[in-house]
């Protein structure tokens, strides 16, 4: 059941993505060759608990860690460790959860380490640009399915594919809500927007195939074929006007 947020309800999801925002520019900062995503997973807690927040990813269905580092050919789910360490050339995408007052704030960045070839950079450009295609078709009035195509679209005209299983949702005081949000679809189907939904927007970019299998570590999401992939999210508002992102270092 979609849920409908109050405009009391919208204040604390704003809060709660500042967080989330404040909180992925910090990992951003932190990130050089030699830094493990242990140490960037304990940089990102203490932070978010030092505003009186918390990191849901923290035991939900057993997950070891606070949150989610994937280093290229990681999609999705990398579980923090001391021995993944970062290296000049590698692309890591951070995907940063806060709760904060009973309200989540979801989004992720895929960032640079040093100087990375230029097919990571097209890929990260294109996933990039897909989210903000997604993001423009969330208004009120149109359909899940018209953020969906925009997303699909964009991110096959650049020769890369939609990773398969794995999709957008709502966002709440729960971190997964409804509507599913899928990253390619037809435009005009699916649940209609309508003011007061919350919704996590995340193309997930596989640089050649969209097939993608988990490690044996149960978490980690990784290419089949070992290319490189991307992620970026927001967490979005649908509104009476223009869509209001919720995870915002500051509004």
């Amino acid at each position: 059941m979609i849920q409908i947020k109050n405009p009391a309800e919208l204040k604390g999801m704003i809060k709660a993505g500042e967080l989330a925002a404040q909180a992925l520019a910090l990992a951003g900062k932190n990130i050089k060759a030699g830094v493990s995503t242990w140490e960037l997973d304990r940089i990102v807690d203490e932070f978010i608990r030092s505003k009186g927040g918390s990191c849901p990813c923290y035991g939900f269905e057993g997950f070891p860690g606070h949150n989610c580092f994937s280093i290229n050919e990681q999609l999705i789910h990398g579980i923090p460790s001391k021995k993944a360490v970062l290296k000049d050339g590698d692309i890591i995408s951070c995907d940063i959860v806060a709760e904060l007052d009973g309200f989540m704030g979801d989004n992720t960045k895929t960032f640079t380490v040093g100087e990375v070839s230029d097919e990571a950079k097209r890929l990260m450009k294109y996933t990039e640009e897909a989210l903000y295609k997604g993001i423009e078709q969330a208004v009120a009035g149109n359909r899940i399915g018209d953020i969906s195509h925009a997303i699909e679209t964009h991110v096959k005209s650049g020769g890369y594919a939609v990773a398969e299983k794995f999709i957008g949702h709502g966002v709440g005081r729960d971190m997964h809500e409804d509507p599913e949000v899928p990253n390619e679809g037809k435009a005009g189907h699916g649940p209609r927007l309508v003011p007061g939904m919350t919704i996590a927007i995340e193309p997930m970019v596989n640089s050649h195939s969209n097939r993608v299998r988990i490690l044996g570590d149960k978490w980690t999401v990784v290419t089949t074929d070992g290319s490189l992939s991307c992620h970026f999210e927001h967490s979005i508002a649908i509104t009476n006007g223009e869509p209001l992102i919720l995870t915002l270092e500051s509004h």
